[in-house]
């Protein structure tokens, strides 16, 4: 008897079951996040839903399961080959492995879509987070920025100007931005970019758009960069507390003000000038005085920094007794280095320090991907830690992106039954559970690199006339 072709059933992709399905238990932490309903209806409301065979749905499977990757795993043609292979499994035939038709569906992507949807996942994480994880019960959120460069092309230098000490041609289209993130979840709650150079480019600007993600009780972490009046001002309006590094530039004499201990004391900042960026309204509202604390401590380890470091903070209570102590606020500062471990996974791992799209328009759909994604990770990573009563942050990164990626192909498929996927996801996370990030305090190492360079020069002169070079048979340019 001759056998039966499997033949499995044709069906929708589904956002819920290759998404969520970490998170997919009910009655249990997160289990609202990532569902089908949610992101949908994200989409939805702004217009996001489209296609037959690239549906919303798949292309941002797809262009997620892109930045998650690296190599040539990162390529359009890598991405079209996956929804081949899914929609060969699941019976809804074959498609053109030209590219075309899904880097136009990935231009459908609304990019208002993809940023509220990184904004909403990291929010219901925040709030679903266990309180024994926050800063004395109350949630901290780190802000800190960095730059990224993207594809060499017109429309993109146009939008993204390369920086300005390089000669045209031989840089690349660079960008600026800023994140807040959660010290809990280690989430971006929510980012703001523009490009490198310019009037209203500055981290400080590019902050003053994000004070929708601080609420009454939140702490602020940033470095001395953050810690002029201003931001400390408007983040006072919001119902936050700050605890910035003060700014080299501000002289601190513990002789002065009201004294709390031995290097912490009180003092009170006046309102300088109106800034050409505040309107007259908005200046006349900030308060002619705040008051601050300031406190300075040093930290004493082999290999660290032997300088002071001198905090200003608004934690503490209208009388003027102390909140928290200087071993408090010390430890909360420290909690800023997480922010440049954050920023790292992003562009390192997640390869945001080069984004591939060749537009503007392109960018901001990349860029938001790539956080939606870091997002969608950092839950997983909570969710095992859940599991495992430990801290969401001593979970590996990019442990936890790799088991994913590992079981992305085996959920969507649809393979297994509610049952068995319920149980191999809980397998999973209980895998990433005991990939624990490294604790080894003193360590610290040299900031040199082992590995030698290539013997080629950099580029100091635009391609077409280096190729014009090379056709007259000068190569003098090429090697050290």
């Amino acid at each position: 008897m001759a056998s039966i072709p499997f033949c499995p059933p044709k069906r929708s992709f589904d956002f819920g079951k290759t998404l969520g399905a970490f998170f997919a238990q009910p009655g249990l932490p997160f289990s609202k996040i990532l569902t089908a309903e949610m992101i949908e209806s994200i989409f939805r409301k702004h217009g996001g839903m489209f296609g037959r065979v690239y549906t919303t749905s798949i292309v941002l499977w797809a262009f997620m399961s892109q930045v998650l990757r690296d190599g040539k795993e990162a390529a359009c043609q890598s991405a079209v080959s996956r929804i081949a292979s899914y929609l060969q499994w699941t019976g809804q035939g074959k498609i053109n492995p030209d590219t075309r038709d899904y880097c136009r569906a990935r231009a459908k992507l609304s990019s208002v879509a993809l940023r509220e949807l990184a904004g909403t996942i990291a929010s219901q994480c925040q709030q679903q987070v266990d309180p024994k994880h926050l800063f004395r019960g109350r949630h901290a959120k780190l802000v800190d920025g960095a730059t990224f460069m993207m594809a060499d092309t017109a429309a993109n230098q146009a939008a993204y100007p390369q920086n300005p000490a390089q000669q045209p041609g031989i840089g690349f289209p660079i960008a600026r931005f800023v994140t807040v993130i959660s010290l809990a979840t280690a989430c971006v709650i929510d980012a703001a970019m523009t490009k490198y150079k310019g009037k209203q480019t500055g981290e400080t600007a590019l902050l003053r758009q994000l004070l929708h993600c601080f609420s009454p009780g939140d702490i602020a972490v940033a470095d001395r960069f953050y810690g002029n009046y201003w931001m400390i001002a408007l983040l006072i309006r919001c119902g936050a507390d700050v605890c910035f590094r003060k700014h080299q530039k501000r002289h601190t004499d513990f002789r002065v003000g009201r004294r709390l201990g031995k290097n912490d004391h009180l003092v009170t900042w006046r309102r300088p000038s109106r800034p050409p960026w505040m309107d007259q309204r908005l200046y006349e509202s900030m308060p002619e005085a705040i008051t601050l604390r300031e406190i300075r401590y040093m930290v004493v380890a082999a290999g660290r920094k032997q300088q002071p470091f001198v905090i200003v903070t608004t934690l503490i209570t209208d009388e003027g007794e102390q909140e928290f102590g200087v071993e408090d606020l010390a430890e909360l500062f420290s909690f800023r280095w997480n922010a440049e471990l954050d920023l790292r996974s992003i562009k390192t791992h997640l390869n945001l320090h080069h984004l591939r799209c060749k537009s503007p328009a392109m960018v901001h759909r990349e860029f938001w991907t790539t956080i939606i994604a870091y997002n969608a990770i950092r839950i997983t990573a909570a969710r095992s830690a859940e599991l495992a009563g430990v801290c969401p942050r001593q979970i590996s990164f990019v442990t936890t992106c790799q088991y994913v990626l590992a079981a992305w192909d085996v959920i969507a498929s649809g393979s297994l039954p509610p049952a068995a996927l319920q149980a191999y996801c809980m397998a999973q996370l209980k895998q990433i559970a005991q990939c624990l990030v490294g604790n080894r305090p003193g360590r610290f190492e040299p900031r040199v690199r082992k590995k030698r360079a290539s013997n080629y020069n950099l580029m100091m002169q635009p391609r077409h006339m280096l190729k014009s070079k090379l056709a007259r048979g000068d190569n003098s340019f090429e090697t050290k």
